[in-house]
């Protein structure tokens, strides 16, 4: 059999960088997108500052990644250096941030993606917007419905790269989930990921809603070994923010097997509690608020205390010194999946070969956030759609190569 004619389906960060290894190959490819225009995605993620990888070690980065073995030979192969020099290719200059995250120099995802759809559109990759996934026909042919009607479409080799399960309005709706588990392809639930999760406030939070927690640290349960430090913000359904989304997994699946999950917080990280508890001692020449307020509780921190806390230990040094650093926060269930930055679940590893080709259906790869893995934000969910990408992007091409020589 000779491979010709490929396929992509999905045109999301892993998608367009399939096509872009396949087509610097000299391959022949069409991708196909379901919405009218590409990368949507990709674009809302870029709107307050791209955050396109990360700077870490290589061995921190990996640690980030639940199946993180799975994904190692892919990072490796296309890991946060090779995406800065990808990005120099098509004239976009990156840099690293305090943080170690890694953004483009115009901090936007539209500039990059403009010259990358043009670099594609050079090179002859057909992209055909509108054309959304169905499956499979009678005769393997792939399937779309489109504004003129459902159309069938051969090809020698399909990678998708459908996404996961969020933000269905940009295209990620799951819906392919069903599609592949009627071809016997294993794959786990989606659930949601880099999320928010429910909690009750009571009046005294009222008033902090929307206002961010900066400066704290959070576990959860037991778990002190994984801590997370970032910042969180109070909502009118429960909490969310950057530190929320590190401990997401830990969190989901405390409240799948428990029913729910405590957060706890120190909301003082740098300071010791046997140091804190004489700033909270009063001399009697001061009020409780501005005591309070000079140890560095104040606004919602200091709220939280008092959302909690006994109103009769609210003087007493020894008791509020140990709520501040160790604050807990009673979690009931995660927000929705369409409200998740990303999922997780998705195709199993072991539904695979090592190219990334699924054993119930040959010749057709997946990538992306379709497969089963799940990661923070910080330029990690990026980074793995962009490698494993690549990864089938050549596990495709082993195939072409294989059937030059037959």
């Amino acid at each position: 059999m000779k491979f010709q004619k490929i396929a992509i389906v999905g045109a999301g960060p892993a998608g367009l960088i399939a096509a872009d290894v396949l087509s610097a190959a000299g391959i022949d490819v069409d991708v196909f997108e379901a919405k009218p225009s590409v990368g949507r995605k990709f674009l809302t993620a870029g709107k307050g500052g791209l955050n396109i990888t990360h700077s870490e070690p290589m061995d921190d980065f990996i640690r980030r990644y639940d199946h993180s073995e799975w994904l190692k030979p892919m990072i490796e192969a296309f890991d946060p250096n090779a995406i800065r020099v990808w990005m120099e290719s098509l004239g976009v200059d990156s840099f690293i941030g305090t943080s170690g995250r890694v953004f483009p120099t115009e901090m936007k995802a539209a500039p990059l993606l403009r010259r990358w759809l043009s670099s594609l559109k050079k090179r002859g990759v057909r992209v055909h917007c509108r054309h959304y996934w169905k499956g499979f026909s009678d005769e393997g042919d792939l399937r779309f419905a489109t504004a003129e009607g459902e159309k069938n479409v051969a090809f020698d080799a399909t990678i998708l790269a459908l996404g996961g399960g969020s933000w269905a309005s940009l295209g990620s709706d799951g819906a392919w989930v069903s599609v592949l588990a009627e071809k016997k392809v294993k794959i786990n639930p989606l659930l949601p990921s880099n999320c928010g999760f429910k909690a009750t406030w009571s009046a005294f939070i009222q008033p902090h809603l929307g206002k961010p927690l900066k400066n704290i640290s959070g576990w959860v349960g037991n778990h002190k070994d994984h801590i997370s430090s970032s910042e969180a913000v109070l909502t009118t359904y429960g909490i969310e923010g950057g530190l929320v989304y590190a401990l997401s997994r830990p969190l989901r699946e405390e409240i799948i097997t428990q029913g729910s999950a405590t957060l706890y917080l120190d909301l003082l990280p740098h300071i010791h509690e046997n140091t804190l508890i004489p700033r909270l001692t009063s001399s009697g020449k001061q009020s409780r608020d501005n005591l309070w307020r000079k140890a560095g509780l104040e606004g919602v921190k200091s709220a939280l205390i008092r959302e909690t806390l006994p109103k009769e230990k609210w003087d007493d040094p020894i008791a509020v010194a140990r709520y501040v650093k160790s604050y807990p926060i009673l979690l009931t269930a995660m927000q929705p999946i369409d409200e998740a930055i990303s999922t997780s679940g998705g195709v199993m590893r072991e539904a695979m070969d090592e190219d990334l080709m699924l054993h119930a259906l040959p010749n057709v790869f997946c990538a992306g956030e379709m497969l089963d893995w799940d990661a923070p934000t910080g330029g990690y969910l990026l980074t793995a759609s962009f490698a494993s990408g690549v990864f089938a992007a050549n596990g495709v091409l082993k195939k072409v190569r294989a059937s030059r020589t037959d």
